[in-house]
């Protein structure tokens, strides 16, 4: 984490991120998912209402116990 990162959304810019789980013997992956990455450091943030999204998510998905779960979250929030 840089210093940038400690100025809120000051040099954070709004772009889309891949998030990736392992739970048991199982990858669950989330693509296009809105974030803010630092332009200082590369360092990846969410909001807090993408934050409960993703986990929601990858709760539904652990339901569903596949080895690979691929999800679009522009699909599905």
């Amino acid at each position: 984490m840089c210093n940038a990162c400690f100025n809120e959304n000051k040099n954070k810019i709004k772009t889309k991120t891949t998030f990736t789980v392992e739970y048991k013997d199982c990858i669950i992956v989330i693509k296009n998912v809105p974030c803010l990455e630092c332009d200082t450091c590369g360092e990846i943030t969410f909001t807090d209402e993408v934050s409960e999204r993703l986990e929601v998510l990858v709760n539904e998905a652990k339901k569903l116990m596949q080895d690979i779960s691929v999800i679009d979250y522009c699909k599905v929030a």
